[in-house]
């Protein structure tokens, strides 16, 4: 098989990889962002579930340990591509489309 068609392979893996990475990431913080509104909604204390908290914070420091991680991955991934003389960009069309949310949000003129 072609060096750039096995390129494009692991390049596709690896879009779907960061992007995953991102998506778990921004599903952490929406949770968060519940949580601290469901403790709010039932009238508690700062101190009700605050171990949960935590928990959650810990694992969002991981999440983003991990996409610091991915971007290594990429930069390395993109110094081999290089080293194996394959000198094309590996996006355009089977790179993964990112889709803003901009719920709430109105553009300005």
């Amino acid at each position: 098989m072609e060096k750039v068609f096995v390129a494009q392979k692991v390049a596709n893996k690896l879009f779907a990889t960061e992007a995953a990475v991102d998506g778990a990431l921004a599903e952490a913080a929406e949770l968060m962002s519940v949580m601290l509104a469901a403790r709010k909604d039932v009238n508690t204390s700062m101190v009700f579930a605050d171990d949960a908290q935590v928990k959650l914070m810990e694992a969002m420091k991981a999440l983003s340990e991990a996409r610091t991680a991915m971007v290594g991955v990429h930069n390395e991934l993109n110094d081999a591509k290089l080293r194996l003389g394959i000198r094309t960009k590996m996006s355009g069309a089977d790179k993964p489309a990112v889709v803003a949310q901009a719920e709430g949000l109105r553009e300005v003129v």
